[in-house]
């Protein structure tokens, strides 16, 4: 005769101490979970798979679009990297997987939108929305701004991408317009910068504002972030991109939010 084992009780006090401990090494090294150290086996691929060429600190992403005609058009990203600023200078797959959704929702989903992106960092996916049309913002931190103007120009998308400092938690600076579509993609990493992170979102968003958050989840601690952000938004999992099942294997998802409140954008 089999004996039931008694289901296990987990120690809340325990589980406080990991989450602890987890905001202490990132006090230290804010890069780690972007590092993928807990489980150095995974090798899954994700979409797209990107022919790189790299030359000095510069690749060469390629993105699938189709366009109104029917036909597929290829449109070429040139970015320039550099660590020197922090994580933000580097690409990560997140953006990749959000610059290839919305290069697959062609242009018809970017023409003519005032679009912003949040953490840009190389600045991808704002370059991606105005190679499809877009009046684009890409913003960061102020070390990161150069490295994404160099992009903006070695893509010649001058005249469609705008670099702007957007500290998030701060007022948003006077010139930066309400945007018509929100990208964010693997903002969530260091824990002091939730709050800061949601009130941006809110204060840039109005209740129809289009909102794509892309990110990796890598630890408990993110459940924080989540809990946060209910209290001001809504959100859905993307079920129209092929490769969602590709890349939700490696623990990324790609969310539409949606505003709660009726407050406008500030």
């Amino acid at each position: 005769m089999m004996v039931a084992e008694k289901p296990s009780i987990i120690d809340a006090s325990l589980l406080a101490d990991e989450i602890a401990l987890d905001e202490t090494l990132d006090a230290l090294d804010p890069l780690r979970h972007l590092r993928n150290q807990d489980d150095p086996s995974d090798h899954i691929v994700l979409v797209p798979t990107q022919p790189r060429s790299v030359q000095n600190q510069c690749i060469s992403l390629t993105f699938p679009s189709p366009s109104p005609e029917g036909s597929v058009t290829a449109i070429q990203i040139t970015l320039r990297l550099d660590a020197s600023p922090g994580c933000g200078g580097m690409a990560w797959p997140a953006g990749e997987i959000l610059s290839n959704y919305i290069a697959l929702r062609g242009e018809q989903y970017c023409r003519g939108k005032t679009i912003l992106e949040l953490g840009s960092g190389t600045g991808l996916v704002g370059l991606v929305a105005g190679a499809l049309g877009g009046h684009v913002w890409i913003t960061d931190q102020a070390p990161l701004l150069g490295i994404m103007q160099d992009n903006v120009i070695a893509n010649n998308l001058q005249s469609s991408v705008t670099v702007a400092e957007l500290n998030w938690g701060e007022k948003v600076p006077s010139h930066i317009p309400c945007p018509d579509l929100i990208l964010a993609a693997d903002c969530v990493y260091y824990e002091p910068a939730f709050p800061l992170l949601v009130k941006t979102l809110s204060d840039l968003s109005e209740e129809g504002t289009d909102i794509l958050f892309c990110y990796k989840k890598r630890r408990k601690a993110d459940k924080r972030f989540f809990a946060l952000l209910k209290k001001q938004f809504n959100w859905r999992e993307v079920d129209d991109d092929p490769n969602r099942e590709s890349y939700a294997r490696a623990a990324i998802s790609l969310l539409v939010l949606t505003k709660r409140t009726t407050i406008g954008c500030v």
